[in-house]
């Protein structure tokens, strides 16, 4: 490597190889309890949850270490109103054709359609904006790499964080998403990448049997 300032690496566990299969199977059995749900309780997520979360997902690798994301935390009713508005009016064009047949068909088992009402349920609603230019400074204006796959990298550990609070998520993208910028006073800088509905499920919550369904590993893994 070349020559760069560092520190030692300090804060690394190393667990004894049983306990590291323990936990990773624990870990296995606690992510396949998450589910996206679309049936949310109104109840109050606690504020302090919805930070540590945030900066549990801060802490993702990105390109340069620039960190090419900002996260919206809305619990505002007004703005989570607007938001649906502007979410449904947007859906029923891509459910009445925008979409396309073929992928239409494959939403079918999911049971979704243009009617969002859990935009306003939920106690919180994430929008995740990926940004083309910035830095470590907020007034950076430097070329921003591996943007999107970054902030793929920052959700995921965002929705984890969720989960391991004890908390539903739903991912929700929106056809086309820009007005999120403007719902949320974000910048030309600043992409829609994804809203995550956050909250508990309601009582009567389901999970689409198709959604249950995963691959066989021998299809999704190879070791060689």
């Amino acid at each position: 490597m070349q020559d760069h300032d560092c520190s030692p690496l300090t804060d690394y566990i190393e667990y004894p190889s049983e306990e590291m299969l323990r936990r990773s199977e624990q870990f296995v059995a606690d992510i396949k309890r998450r589910h996206s749900i679309r049936k949310f309780s109104n109840k109050a997520v606690d504020k302090a949850i919805i930070e540590n979360c945030i900066k549990a997902a801060a802490s993702a690798p990105s390109g340069a270490n620039h960190q090419p994301w900002h996260f919206v935390a809305i619990s505002s009713s007004d703005i989570k109103k607007q938001i649906r508005q502007q979410a449904e009016l947007h859906e029923q064009g891509f459910y009445d054709g925008r979409a396309g047949e073929e992928w239409l068909d494959a939403l079918k088992p999911l049971g979704t359609d243009a009617s969002k009402p859990y935009l306003e349920t939920a106690p919180w609603l994430i929008a995740i904006f990926s940004q083309k230019r910035g830095g470590l400074d907020v007034d950076d204006r430097n070329t921003n790499y591996y943007v999107h796959e970054s902030v793929g990298i920052a959700t995921g550990f965002l929705i984890n964080a969720l989960h391991s609070s004890g908390l539903a998520t739903l991912t929700h993208t929106p056809k086309p998403m820009s007005f999120l910028n403007k719902i949320c006073q974000r910048g030309d800088n600043d992409r829609a990448y994804m809203l995550l509905v956050v909250g508990h499920p309601a009582e009567d919550a389901t999970i689409p049997h198709h959604a249950q369904v995963k691959k066989k590993f021998d299809d999704i893994a190879s070791f060689m």
